[in-house]
């Protein structure tokens, strides 16, 4: 292939530097011209023919050239240049293919010995179930990872031997059968793909594994590796202790590493670790860890006494220097998190591979990836922003929903209440004054959060985090965001956000970056309102926020998917202050756990999909490999006088959003309370079906005629009449305010929106001003006489645009059509009859 690509250039070069002379005969250009024409190529590599000619008449050594001929060797050197990086290009996947394919090798060889090992295994096993002396022995025998820690870990000889049974045992397991690897779900193995990952079978704890190709120097990779809280979100701290040389180069460090817990319904992990860094006789890097025995409690024994000291089996990477540059990488994690400590229901985050490959294993390699991209210039990102400082607020966004999600004492955080009725707890940090970034947030008493975590069933992680970050509009609040922004301007009430404000709906997306998967976006959101105060509306109430979105990919197993968020600065400075706030969804595995001992562990949650006010799902159409866990934490910040204010705001908020998932997780499911697209209502919702008979029976009762052509439907089919009934149909409850609670599908069309939004629109909404007047008579004898007539008129649908009608009719819908009396009253319904968009 590169002796035809030679032949190829070195034809090109021949029939570049000749022209044709007045004669017709093929002439080779000087040097001179060929320096001239090359100058002007570098400076333009496509002139215009006014070019051209100008550049006949500057160099008088072209001047017996045609204008043609001046033209056909641009052309020519043009396609030379694209042929050279087209060979380099192939040059380069060439090598990148040769790379991944002696990786396959190994995987292969290391596959082939596996199948070796386990066809001695089990020749040895069917020997020892002939006898029972076998048997016996079988049950004495002991895992001999177990015995590092009879190794004296107090003297340098003591943890040189331990460092080297570490490098053994992690060498075999990194390209070796000491554990029974399996190809992780999903992920496969090709020239584009990050690499080849696998997690274990079965095994003391659980393992994950990947190797791939990256374009970097080894000693840069080690330096990434080991600088863990870069690239691990979940690692909170990481300190050395103590440093010593050990043989060939070679370092020991005692580590101490604290870990976050996922959600708040279970303690942080720890980790006092044995790190070994050391090379190869063959060039390669290796950086392998192990727990050591001992209580190894860290610089605070009170701040330990928060976690629970987890087990890092033998891990690391092994780096090797690849033919032609980067390095061939290799990393193993193996751990074990004592799962025995959580509820049961949550043992599958803690007893998962999968988990632990997404959360560590992958994310470190992609990591190294994505510095490699952005090293080669392969990575664009918005605003002129630098990557690494980007990363850095991508960080500081996870790094702050963590605090806040676990709430550590040696931070700040105390708790404040806990609401047992709905298990929403406030948490409230004095010394987080914010201003190590801004002397102006002096005036700031501290950072107050709630927070909360809950079981759901049968919903996508992604599909509901993809849902919340694209609607924000059906769960946020933008005061309470114009709020939050507000406070971190150097004056709260100087800030124009805390006027009245109204959210105009619209929310305009600006992404800043991503990783190389689109597994992480970074963006800033900005959120459009206008003033209520006619004095005011000149001036912007935009607010905006800095936002990560990750998991958004519905075929990633075992992955979280996070939506978290913070009010920024519209200048968007590298120091702003960030308070970020956010969701958590982290699907379980169905293998352990059960869903019921959620509400007997010793903070209860609450299961979304369980409200009476939107329908019950049947417990025969959830599938138990679809739960989840969803942590929701929001913090605001506070001035010293108003910290019980803003609490009392903060829970009610955060109740507010809660019900708004709450109605989302039940329409994205497959079995909740949404319209399919044949334009039917799902069967089994009892509760709908009550709506349509109190709707159609208070409809005769009022008007003497049937709302339905067809007289004595079944509970269904009356359902089915009313939902693809012509006319707009809305119903809407009275406490506090009437809000709409169910409309047929001309009503949701209409508003132009959907069931699960439609709960968060008042009526007064879908009226402008002079509608809202005309509205008030007839209204008040709606609910004196229990009926009323309204003329033609105009609404607004939720986009803004009006809409017309030639008349409407509303009506009581009372529970027993027997009793007329505000016992029995449940709701009030609209009718809009042949309504049209102007």
């Amino acid at each position: 292939m590169e002796m035809a690509v030679g032949n190829q250039h070195e034809s090109g070069d021949n029939n570049i530097n000749r022209h044709l002379d007045s004669s017709g005969k093929y002439v080779r250009y000087t040097a001179e011209q060929v320096e001239a024409l090359e100058r002007v190529y570098s400076e333009c590599p496509k002139p215009t023919s006014l070019r051209r000619q100008q550049l006949i008449r500057d160099c008088p050594i072209l001047a017996h050239i045609e204008p043609k001929q001046i033209k056909v060797w641009f052309q020519n050197r043009r396609c030379r240049d694209k042929q050279r990086k087209e060979a380099s290009r192939l040059q380069s996947v060439n090598q990148k293919l040769s790379a991944m394919n002696k990786l396959l090798m190994e995987e292969n060889d290391r596959l082939q010995q596996q199948v070796s090992h386990l066809v001695t295994e089990n020749g040895y096993m069917k020997q020892q179930l002939t006898t029972t002396v076998g048997a016996d022995a079988s049950s004495d025998s002991v895992d001999p990872t177990t015995h590092h820690s009879l190794r004296d870990a107090n003297s340098p000889a003591g943890l040189l031997a331990i460092a080297d049974e570490t490098l053994a045992e992690f060498l075999s397991k990194a390209t070796g059968t000491a554990v029974d690897w399996v190809q992780m779900p999903g992920m496969k193995p090709g020239p584009d793909s990050v690499g080849i990952f696998a997690i274990s079978q079965k095994c003391n704890g659980v393992a994950a594994r990947a190797c791939g190709l990256v374009s970097l120097e080894p000693m840069k990779i080690v330096e990434i590796l080991k600088d863990r809280p870069s690239w691990y979100r979940d690692c909170r701290s990481l300190e050395v202790f103590t440093m010593f040389p050990a043989g060939n180069g070679g370092t020991i460090e005692l580590i101490y590493m604290q870990t976050y817990a996922p959600t708040t319904l279970a303690p942080a992990r720890d980790f006092w670790t044995l790190r070994y860094s050391t090379s190869l006789e063959n060039g390669s890097f290796v950086v392998c860890e192990r727990s050591l025995s001992g209580s190894g409690a860290g610089p605070n024994a009170n701040s330990a006494a928060q976690f629970v000291r987890a087990e890092m089996l033998p891990s690391g990477y092994l780096i090797r220097p690849c033919d032609g540059g980067g390095s061939i990488i290799h990393i193993v994690d193996h751990i074990n998190l004592e799962g025995w400590s959580v509820p049961d229901v949550l043992r599958p985050l803690y007893e998962s591979s999968k988990v632990v490959a997404q959360r560590m294993t992958i994310a470190a390699l992609r990591y190294i990836k994505q510095v490699a991209h952005e090293r080669n210039g392969e990575v664009v990102y918005g605003l002129g922003r630098q990557p690494a400082v980007l990363r850095t607020f991508s960080q500081r966004l996870s790094r702050g929903f963590n605090d806040a999600v676990n709430g550590f004492n040696d931070d700040g955080w105390s708790i404040m209440r806990c609401d047992g009725a709905e298990d929403i707890t406030v948490a409230v940090n004095s010394t987080k004054h914010l201003n190590s970034f801004s002397d102006s947030l002096s005036f700031l008493g501290g950072v107050l959060c709630a927070k909360a975590s809950m079981l759901l069933q049968n919903v996508s992680p992604a599909v509901l985090i993809r849902f919340l970050r694209e609607h924000r509009s059906e769960w946020a609040d933008f005061n309470v965001d114009a709020y939050s922004a507000a406070t971190l301007k150097a004056g709260a009430f100087a800030y124009s956000g805390m006027r009245p404000t109204s959210f105009t709906g619209s929310q305009i997306i600006m992404p800043l970056g991503n990783t190389i998967e689109n597994e992480e976006m970074l963006e800033v959101v900005r959120l459009e309102g206008h003033s209520l105060v006619h004095e005011y509306t000149s001036l912007s109430r935009d607010v905006h926020l800095l936002q990560i979105c990750t998991g958004i990919d519905e075929d990633a197993v075992g992955a979280c998917s996070e939506l978290v968020f913070a009010p920024i600065n519209e200048m968007f400075p590298d120091d702003a202050p960030l308070v970020p706030s956010g969701f958590r969804v982290i699907p379980l595995d169905s293998e352990t756990g059960d869903a019921q001992d959620l509400l007997t562990a010793n903070h209860r949650t609450l299961d979304l999909t369980s409200s009476r006010d939107v329908g019950s799902i049947p417990e025969t159409g959830c599938n138990p490999s679809t739960r989840c866990i969803l942590t929701i934490a929001f913090q605001f910040p506070f001035e010293n006088n108003l910290q019980e204010n803003v609490a009392n705001m903060a829970c009610q908020y955060v109740r507010s959003v809660i019900s708004s998932v709450q109605r989302v997780a039940v329409a994205l499911s497959p079995t909740g309370l949404n319209p399919v697209p044949d334009s039917k209502l799902p069967p089994g919702s009892p509760e709908a079906v009550t709506l349509a008979i109190w709707i159609c029976q208070s409809y005769k009762q009022h008007f003497g005629s049937d709302l339905l052509r067809t007289d004595s439907l079944g509970g269904d089919s009356l359902l089915r009449q009313l939902w693809d009934h012509q006319d707009a149909i809305l119903c809407c409850s009275l406490k506090p305010q009437p809000v709409f609670m169910f409309a047929n599908q001309a009503g949701l069309d209409m508003l132009e929106t959907t069931l699960v939004a439609i709960q968060d629109i008042t009526l007064e909404k879908i009226f402008d001003e002079s509608g809202r007047k005309a509205l008030c008579p007839d209204f008040a004898k709606l609910m004196q006489q229990g009926f009323a007539c309204l003329p033609s008129g105009m609404c607004v649908s939720t986009m803004g645009r009006h809409v017309s009608y030639e008349q409407a009719v509303a009506w009581k819908v009372f529970a027993d059509c027997e009793d007329n009396n505000n016992s029995s009253f449940h709701c009030l319904a609209f009718l809009f009859a042949n309504w049209s968009f102007l």
